[in-house]
């Protein structure tokens, strides 16, 4: 049957319009492989930097977990190095009466006799500890509490004990000034603690200081490098 003209004008129009339809979807499988192949590419490349990523971490990890050796000491920290600060009052109130105070985070103060107090010249060292100095027993002293109930609150020249050798006795003191919160009681039957770990089990008493007060008498000590330097010079 001959086409007229109004038909042949929708036959064109059906036609162009299959022709942009089918161009729409070539153009959407091009973009859609387009997308593809940029995903394909993003997965390869993310999964190269995995690895590299992975063996960053690793080597941080080892080094934090393996130190070098070289940067490690000679010999280990002990807990008191660890754990205190030490400050030092050489010829405390006297020649020879050298003391140590070992001040934790926390602000506890630790008082003993310093490696170089005279008392360790003698041939025996320390022979007795007696905690009965003024006017009371120190020993006698029981703090309990948070509020540490019954301390009792001395001067940084207050006698905390007497120590003794085979040919003389020494006042040892508190150095800060604060409150008394426990002696080393073990030092009555065991004084000998003293001449072989008077930095450790051998210490004397444990002081609290206000922050005020132990700034002031933070002012009066050294610090160990300086303390080293000077009893290496006498």
């Amino acid at each position: 049957q001959p086409l007229n003209c109004e038909s042949f004008s929708w036959w064109l129009l059906d036609f162009n319009s299959m022709k942009e339809q089918n161009a729409d979807g070539t153009n959407n499988l091009e973009n859609t492989s387009e997308n593809d192949n940029r995903t394909v590419e993003s997965v390869s490349c993310s999964s190269t930097q995995q690895p590299e990523e992975h063996s960053v971490e690793e080597e941080e990890l080892q080094r934090l977990l393996v130190p070098d050796v070289s940067d490690l000491p000679l010999t280990p920290r002990s807990a008191v190095e660890s754990n205190f600060v030490a400050y030092f009052a050489p010829d405390f109130m006297k020649p020879g009466h050298d003391q140590y105070v070992y001040r934790h985070a926390n602000g506890l103060c630790v008082i003993g006799l310093a490696p170089t107090h005279v008392a360790f010249k003698d041939k025996d060292g320390v022979t007795a500890v007696d905690f009965n100095v003024g006017k009371s027993d120190r020993s006698g002293i029981k703090v309990t509490g948070k509020r540490k109930k019954n301390a009792q609150h001395f001067e940084s020249n207050t006698a905390l004990c007497k120590v003794c050798t085979n040919d003389a006795s020494y006042i040892v003191r508190c150095c800060v000034k604060g409150s008394l919160l426990e002696v080393n009681d073990r030092l009555i039957k065991q004084p000998g603690l003293l001449n072989s770990l008077a930095d450790r089990e051998g210490y004397i008493a444990i002081i609290m200081p206000k922050p005020a007060d132990w700034l002031k008498s933070k002012a009066s000590l050294i610090g160990f490098e300086e303390y080293k330097k000077l009893k290496q010079a006498c």
